[in-house]
């Protein structure tokens, strides 16, 4: 399970994925027998997911598995083509004036709302100010708090001017505009969209059945065109293996395999016959996460020999079968703003040693775990069920880490309670997870002193000023030489702080039955023309 920032909520779905790394082109690895047919009109996709999600009101999650729900039901003023270009989406057409500073979104017309209410500007203003309202638990007021001036001329046309430049203004607007309507007045945190919620998308919610399953409905008054398949389904099956089981069976139609699932249990001949595979770099990477609070990480001595002492070649070859490549900091390879020369520590567990002993730690007993003021050096990992390759990278890395001295637990929690009782509440020692991250490098909600307080993005507690400058710097102009500049040097501390180990950028491996047809690989994956998805009518089941 992945968590999602502000600027990465319309990578949510099988589109969070890229076709370029390090620069370089490179083709998807396809396996498709999507032959020409006519379109039709019919029948259920059933995707699988490990995890539950936590709310249908998107600006109140930070989880993969409420977004990606979410995603059919509503929609942003702008988002992302299949060639990651931005495009009016509630918003007709944009303009952005010369200066940066000014942003007219026209709105479409006869949108409407699944309720049969009509979308317009209103709903707009609403959105803002509940995003910005201090009493909103949202981890994704920063970027709207840059505005100086929203306003509505009429019905259909809202204008955003900002006092100084803002880079990630316009894609800010792919936030999902909220029904004013249903919301206006309310408490938002209590409120019934949080479990039924009304948009504008694509699909339309039916039922959400605890632990069980989301249903969605096709929306016949889509303004891009109803979707051909008429529901939409996702299963919660908190087991891969157990997903994979179904897969075969027939029982579900989509998920994302694991990498010893698709090098060694999905090549034979009947297999390829039956389902689509893809693979893709994704965007998103894997990261162990220290809480800063704690005393066993305050000092950086300790978190740089952490990293020293765990071998990402290892993770690479061992988890991921070679489907993935290392991580070096919180942007991923293949982004014009990721620094090429920052490789992270090294691999060497003589200086992982050698760090932990400036550190205090010290060997004193014949089991080798170090000692400082009379107490081992032990902590617990802490990551969620149903990611087995979460869990056999926290397996390695614990047998490294006892190589030099460093007693690992793990502990393995069901995805709700992970985020709510552990992750946000700060109620742990070291995490394992994940972010997807978005076009634009922003990532002020993460890693900005500010947003250190529970329920925010930067849970583990980072604090630098000098990388607090630096954030505001990079949002703050549209030069793209200076904000790479101020990207670049962020990066180069985070190598030196490590609030994370940044471990590796695990490759996309989604999976399709092949009777759904007109997919269409593209650099945003392909989940971007789902509504374009169909089952021939000789294929259909349900």
């Amino acid at each position: 399970m992945i968590r999602f920032h502000r600027s990465s909520l319309l990578s949510v779905m099988l589109g969070c994925i890229l076709l370029f790394s390090c620069g370089q082109p490179i083709p998807p690895v396809v396996v498709s027998r999507d032959k020409a047919t006519k379109p039709a009109q019919g029948d259920s996709v059933i995707e699988g997911t490990i995890g539950e999600a936590s709310t249908l009101i998107p600006l109140l999650a930070s989880d993969s598995a409420s977004h990606a729900v979410a995603g059919h039901i509503y929609n942003g003023l702008v988002k992302y083509d299949k060639d990651y270009r931005i495009v009016g989406d509630l918003a007709e057409s944009f303009h952005v004036s010369p200066d940066g500073l000014l942003i007219t979104f026209h709105l479409r017309r006869g949108v409407k709302w699944h309720d049969g209410k009509s979308f317009n500007a209103r709903d707009v203003l609403y959105t803002y100010r509940i995003v910005v309202d201090p009493k909103t638990p949202t981890a994704y007021a920063e970027g709207f708090k840059q505005v100086k001036s929203i306003s509505a001329p009429d019905d259909y046309t809202i204008k955003v001017g900002y006092a100084r430049p803002f880079a990630p203004a316009l894609a800010s607007w792919a936030m999902s505009i909220l029904p004013s309507h249903l919301l206006e007045g309310q408490d938002i945190t209590q409120s019934p969209l949080s479990r039924s919620p009304i948009g504008t998308g694509p699909y339309r919610f039916k039922e959400w059945i605890g632990g069980q399953k989301f249903v969605l409905e096709a929306n016949p008054d889509y303004y891009e065109g109803r979707p051909y398949i008429d529901r939409y389904i996702y299963r919660i099956i908190p087991d891969t293996s157990t997903m994979y089981m179904e897969l075969k069976a027939g029982t579900i139609d989509l998920m994302g395999l694991t990498p010893v699932q698709y090098a060694r249990q999905t090549s034979s001949s009947d297999f390829n016959s039956l389902f689509s595979k893809y693979r893709y770099p994704s965007s998103a990477y894997v990261y162990l996460g220290y809480n800063l609070r704690h005393p066993l990480f305050m000092d950086k001595r300790v978190r740089q020999a952490m990293t020293a002492a765990i071998d990402k070649d290892e993770l690479i070859s061992g988890v991921l079968f070679g489907m993935g490549q290392k991580a070096h900091g919180p942007i991923v390879p293949g982004r014009w703003a990721h620094n090429p020369g920052v490789m992270d520590i090294a691999y060497n567990p003589g200086h992982a040693r050698e760090l932990l002993g400036q550190a205090g730690w010290r060997q004193v007993d014949e089991d080798g775990i170090l000692v400082k003021d009379g107490k081992p050096f032990s902590f617990t990992i802490l990551t969620n069920q149903g990611n087995q390759q979460r869990l056999l990278t926290a397996q390695i890395i614990q047998q490294r880490l006892k190589a030099v001295g460093v007693d690992v637990r793990i502990r393995v929690v069901e995805w709700a309670t992970f985020l709510k009782e552990f992750v946000d509440k700060g109620n742990f020692e070291a995490v394992m997870l994940a972010w997807g991250t978005g076009q634009d490098p922003d990532m002020y909600d993460v890693w900005h002193s500010s947003k250190i307080k529970p329920g925010e993005l930067n849970f583990v507690g980072f604090k630098n000023a000098e990388v607090d400058k630096l954030i505001v710097e990079g949002r703050s102009t549209f030069d793209l030489e200076k904000r790479k500049r101020a990207y670049f040097r962020i990066q180069e501390i985070m190598a030196d702080e490590q609030p994370y180990t940044f471990l590796y950028v695990p490759d996309s491996l989604p999976v399709v039955s092949s009777r759904i047809h007109g997919i269409q690989p593209a650099p945003a994956g392909i989940g971007h023309n789902q509504i374009k998805w169909y089952v021939p009518r000789h294929l259909q089941r349900y």
